[in-house]
């Protein structure tokens, strides 16, 4: 089925402002490509420093310009669950690419950090800037060119749309992302939840605050709330870089393994060197994109890929804007409930029908392009799916259900839990921001209420524990933008806010920084650009002013008259704390160069 014409038309627009950038790069790919081996230009003690550590078949196959080569770049370390499990993989790989005629090599780790960790604590204000580091790292790694294909081992936050980059910026070369899926569930996501609010409460203690927790997040595999992690997942499905059904199988199961061994033997099938070349940076295109945002909306996904998805398309050339990801919003219906925009977590949502029964809903109705390129091959119908394990132990595919497993948690095109997508774009005269709504309440979706400031979200938390936020109120929290302190999430403002609303106030966020992947129940118009630190006008604001944030309208307004705004001065705060201390200070340049959020917040494609 063609695509909807209103998707076509975005898409389009897309193409057409993208023209001068995307042909530059594809021609850089077109360069970098060969007919043969990648590494058959190099001399031969480069060559012998590449193989140096491998048998003595090994190395007579990489001498020749015959066998392909495949390189592994790793997210793995044992403090991350997600992570975890990459430990084994790569003799995995490297047993499955010898099946298939191949060799397999660990071109280079990433670091992999993990916001739960560092959420309120100092080196969180690393966050958002290892994703542009992963894309370094893993750009290292590939320079050796050795290699005929890659394929990428990560999860989590960060790390996938670093690694995305990274892929797109060696798009000469194919790559499949091979994931490790999410831990089986544990303590519900609500319950969890309300014993935090207990907590910020005072009404329970540490012990029984961290016993949640620790039931929460219990084993091996991503956090099973649909967050970041989770949406990278469903990201890397609908745009084609995963193999069909490979995002939500547990860790340790015999059907992971089965996909892991499919990903490598398709990695080495798609390479030059034989009959479906597949280089990334052409298999991903305007279409492959417009099909990640719709994915966002559908599924209510997380806020920060207002930013990963933008800096992911300006790697292969493509020039995403809010404005393009806001109107596909109108379009696209909600049709995941799944923590925090319901009760159930990924594991029912894949049980449900998950990314098979997705895709295919979306399809029936024309919200996908489905002439894609994907590393499975021609059309994204191949992933409208149910993905199993056959008799012999390899991967079995069946056609997606025709009917969702449990209609609340994944509902059919035809009964979308809401019309429109999950996130919405908000513009005013405070600047641009985004707002996530699909966990909000529709009575939340406005408010109106005076600005108390903070620049600190310590600082709120203390004004909560003395009592002080008993009101209606937006909570003005500035100078946390990419620029000022690396645009920390500020998910410790969770549990107060949603305490201060569930006891009947109104109340809401306003920040230049982000909140959680898992952004829930409070209005929270967030990524506010520009930011305060280059004087926007959120550095204007003034305690008391009137705050209008209208995610039915999509604005975002302090309703202070125009001159008097004009006539402020914007407020500079000392961020001199933030400048040292759990590697702050090496991260000096990033601060300094970053790009605004609406361009990705990124230092390698602001200029």
């Amino acid at each position: 089925m063609a695509a909807d014409a209103r998707i076509s038309r975005i898409t389009a627009r897309i193409v057409e402002r993208s023209k001068p950038t995307r042909e530059r790069y594809l021609d850089r790919l077109r360069n970098a490509a060969t007919k043969g081996a990648q590494r058959s230009v190099l001399g031969c003690a480069n060559l012998a420093h590449g193989f140096a550590i491998c048998s003595p078949s090994e190395k007579e196959a990489l001498a020749g310009d015959h066998v392909p080569n495949l390189g592994i770049i790793t997210s793995y370390n044992d403090m991350l669950s997600a992570h975890q499990p990459f430990e084994t993989y790569p003799a995995i790989i490297r047993q499955a690419a010898a099946e298939a005629g191949g060799i397999a090599q660990v071109a280079g780790g990433v670091p992999a950090m993990c916001d739960g960790v560092t959420q309120g604590q100092p080196g969180m204000e690393l966050s958002l800037f290892s994703r542009d580091l992963i894309a370094m790292s893993a750009g290292v790694g590939l320079s050796h060119n050795m290699f005929d294909a890659a394929v990428f081992l990560g999860v989590c936050d960060k790390i996938v749309p670093g690694l995305v980059i990274a892929a797109l910026s060696f798009g000469h070369l194919p790559a499949v992302f091979i994931p490790a899926g999410p831990m089986t569930s544990g303590l519900p996501n609500d319950e969890k939840s309300r014993v935090r609010q207990l907590y910020a409460e005072g009404k329970v203690g540490r012990a029984e605050l961290l016993e949640a927790e620790s039931k929460s997040y219990h084993g091996p595999g991503t956090c099973t709330f649909y967050g970041t992690a989770n949406s990278n997942q469903m990201l890397m499905e609908i745009m084609g870089f995963h193999m069909p059904g490979a995002s939500f199988v547990n860790p340790g199961t015999p059907l992971r393994e089965a996909l892991t061994r499919e990903a490598t033997k398709r990695a080495l099938a798609i390479t030059a060197m034989g009959n479906e070349f597949t280089p990334a940076g052409e298999m991903i295109d305007e279409r492959s994109i417009v099909n990640g945002v719709v994915g966002l909306h559908a599924t209510g996904g997380s806020t920060n890929h207002t930013m990963h998805i933008v800096a992911m398309a300006r790697a292969a050339g493509i020039v995403l804007t809010w404005q393009d990801i806001s109107e596909l919003s109108d379009i696209i219906p909600l049709l995941a409930r799944v923590y925090p925009n319901g009760l159930a977590d990924v594991n029912h949502f894949h049980a449900a029908g998950g990314m098979g029964f997705l895709i295919k809903e979306l399809l029936k109705k024309g919200l996908l392009h489905e002439d894609v390129r994907t590393v499975y091959g021609q059309g994204l119908g191949n992933y409208s799916i149910d993905v199993k394990l056959g008799a012999d132990g390899n991967v079995v595919r069946e056609p997606a259900p025709e009917k969702s497993a449990d209609p609340k948690v994944l509902a059919s095109i035809e009964t979308p839990f809401q019309s429109t997508g999950g996130l919405k774009m908000l513009r005013g005269n405070i600047g641009k921001a985004v707002i996530k709504v699909s966990a909000v309440k529709p009575e939340r979706h406005i408010v109106e209420a005076p600005a108390l400031i903070f620049h600190d979200q310590l600082e709120m938390q203390q004004a909560f524990k003395d009592g002080k936020l008993n009101r209606d109120f937006v909570a003005v929290v500035r100078f946390q933008g990419p620029k000022a302190n690396g645009m920390p999430e500020l998910h410790k403002l969770t549990p107060a806010l949603g305490v201060l609303q569930d006891r009947g106030f109104r109340v809401a966020l306003l920040t230049d920084g982000r909140m959680s992947g898992a952004s829930g129940k409070v209005p929270a118009a967030i990524h506010v650009t520009p930011e305060a630190v280059d004087g926007g006008p959120i550095a204007r604001i003034k305690e008391g002013d009137i705050i209008r944030i209208d995610a039915v309208a999509g604005t975002l307004e302090v309703l202070v008259d125009a001159a008097d705004m004009a006539e402020r001065e914007p407020v500079v705060a000392d961020l001199s704390e933030n400048e040292f201390g759990m590697g702050r200070e090496l991260f000096a340049p990033f601060r300094h160069a970053a790009g605004p959020a609406d361009q990705g917040a990124s230092v390698l494609f602001h200029h």
